[in-house]
């Protein structure tokens, strides 16, 4: 499935645009704990999906992309 990054990492709740945030420089900074870091990411993925504060889209594009790392 392709989808349009610019617009499904938008309006993202607070927490998840800094767990998200972390996650990328994280990557960037080849961490040792990147796992670490994932999780949080899957934590507030889940979070903001279950309370409605992101779409269905946007929870699968962040699954495939950070948590899965599919892309």
């Amino acid at each position: 499935m392709e989808y349009k990054e610019e617009i499904l990492e938008k309006c993202l709740p607070k927490y998840l645009e800094e767990d998200l945030k972390k996650l990328k420089e994280g990557i960037e900074n080849n961490v040792s704990y990147i796992d670490c870091l994932i999780n949080e990411l899957q934590g507030s993925v889940n979070s903001a999906f279950i309370d409605g504060d992101i779409t269905e889209e946007q929870c699968d594009y962040l699954y495939e992309k950070y948590i899965r790392m599919e892309k």
